[in-house]
């Protein structure tokens, strides 16, 4: 308790950004900091109010934030924390605490992000939903940001599918936003996580969906953009992806559809065109193991989370029949050989045969 103390006190400094915080833990732990004297911490650069914090720090919101922390499935994770996401400490920013409501363990995952326009058209909306399905099937998590529109879809796309989703917000976790992604917001506690690195008590500002872009990316192999205008939040989640060298993939429409420029933007500049989930899984595989590795405690493994056979497959295999030849065609395999493979699958459990095809069978 004493340790999260100190970096309450850390993160509630006044002026103090992910960038300096992160230079002055190179140097001196949280813990330090609150025994040096107002000299000494002078010496190293702060400020007279940030020396004030430090010297009496506002205990009345440190206790509010121990208590959400003492709360059933409610967490702070610090920048030292075992189930802190390998992936987002290594970017140029990682906040100091990240307030997690639902299961910590998800964010030690593979994630794959989804984003796009809030006002997204039917198909981008489809296309979320499915292509997060296919994700799921696959084993990894479902990142996105709570929005409406593409973000929302995904999410639903993971939970109704059976597997799991992280939502990253702009607010504080007692200040879901949007209003109308409440019940989502809830649900994905017990299917997955919410987080964010605001205060619970922080309200949604405009200035917050930035940095909430960095940590979307930061926690993710690599980031899909379904619909996006040349000038919106899914670009600068994209922007962040590159400096963080995480992967960017883009689905391209309609050349006359606005929402469609942005990604063709984005194609046009290097990132990858995606037709199918398989597009994806040909180019994460390298992070997407670092990541596993990071975290091989067995104590943390999830059985629902063991690496499944034939990944590209069960990407083809949704919650409605597939014929065998589309499966075939999807994942780019002879027929044969699918139907071996899903013999083998059927076998384990995985996938269900039924009339006109399979269907991926739910885990849990």
């Amino acid at each position: 308790m004493t340790a999260l103390v100190d970096w309450l006190v850390l993160a509630s400094a006044p002026g103090l950004g992910g960038v300096r915080i992160s230079r002055i833990l190179e140097h001196v732990t949280p813990a330090a900091l609150r025994a040096m004297s107002a000299e000494e911490l002078t010496g190293i650069g702060m400020t007279p109010r940030q020396v004030s914090h430090f010297r009496q720090p506002p205990m009345a919101k440190i206790d509010r934030c121990l208590r959400w922390d003492s709360q059933p499935g409610q967490t702070i994770l610090t920048l030292d924390s075992s189930h802190y996401p390998a992936l987002l400490k290594e970017i140029a920013s990682p906040p100091p605490l990240l307030f997690v409501r639902g299961e910590p363990h998800w964010l030690l995952q593979p994630q794959l992000a989804i984003v796009g326009s809030r006002s997204a058209s039917i198909d981008g909306r489809e296309a979320a939903y499915e292509f997060a399905a296919a994700l799921v099937a696959a084993e990894y998590v479902v990142t996105s940001g709570l929005a409406l529109g593409v973000d929302g879809q995904a999410h639903y796309g993971a939970l109704k599918n059976g597997g799991a989703t992280v939502a990253v917000l702009g607010s504080g976790l007692d200040r879901i936003y949007p209003a109308k992604h409440r019940e989502l917001a809830s649900l994905i506690t017990q299917q997955g996580a919410l987080v964010s690195e605001f205060w619970p008590d922080e309200v949604p500002r405009p200035q917050n969906f930035p940095r909430r872009n960095r940590v979307i990316s930061g926690l993710s192999v690599g980031v899909l953009v379904i619909e996006a205008a040349q000038k919106s939040g899914s670009l600068i989640t994209a922007r962040y992806a590159l400096e963080q060298g995480r992967e960017v993939f883009a689905l391209p429409g309609p050349i006359h559809y606005p929402g469609s420029r942005g990604c063709h933007a984005l194609i046009k500049n290097g990132a990858k065109l995606v037709e199918t989930p398989v597009d994806i899984f040909e180019e994460v595989g390298a992070l997407t193991s670092c990541v596993k590795n990071s975290h091989s405690d067995e104590s943390l493994a999830q059985p629902e989370n063991e690496k499944l056979p034939f990944p590209a497959l069960l990407a083809n295999v949704g919650s409605e029949a597939t014929p065998v030849d589309v499966v075939a065609e999807r994942s780019g395999q002879p027929v044969q050989e699918v139907m071996m493979q899903l013999l083998e699958l059927e076998l384990l459990g995985m996938v269900t045969a039924v009339p006109g095809g399979y269907i991926r069978a739910r885990r849990g």
